[in-house]
């Protein structure tokens, strides 16, 4: 299978590793870049040089642009699929639906807040159910 790429975009230094860290014990993800806010991500996305994501994993509370601007933005540069990875907008909120209207394709809380260490724990099979369907892909997690 070819491996399916990923951008983690969270201000978060220690969420951008814990998430890797979690994509790089499946073979079928390999994460091709970071940003810390959706100003850096979407300049990412402009680069012509760089690789372009078939999956994203958005934060949404950010510092100089945030998800829900990012997410106003990113169907105009990208066709990746858009996983809401997020502490403030639970299934069901006011957030939630408006990141779905503007093109998020699905909404994954983390458990315990904006820095989640438990994260793979408690949501990662969650996580990785959503990205296996959203890409098309067989849930079979290969280590």
């Amino acid at each position: 299978m070819v491996q399916k790429t990923v951008m983690i975009i969270d201000d978060s230094a220690m969420m951008r590793l814990i998430v890797s860290n979690m994509l790089r014990n499946d073979t079928n993800f390999r994460v091709i870049g970071h940003a810390e806010n959706g100003k850096q991500a979407l300049e990412k996305l402009d680069n012509v040089d760089s690789q372009h994501p078939d999956l994203i994993l958005l934060d949404l509370e950010m510092p100089e642009m945030d998800g829900i601007e990012f997410l106003s933005h990113a169907r105009r540069k990208t066709k990746a699929k858009i996983v809401v990875l997020t502490s403030v907008a639970p299934a069901g909120s006011l957030q939630a639906a408006r990141a779905t209207a503007l093109g998020a394709d699905a909404i994954v809380s983390k458990p315990s807040g904006a820095v989640s260490y438990d994260l793979e724990k408690v949501r990662g099979g969650e996580l990785f159910s959503v990205m296996y369907r959203l890409l098309g892909m067989n849930m079979a997690k290969t280590a």
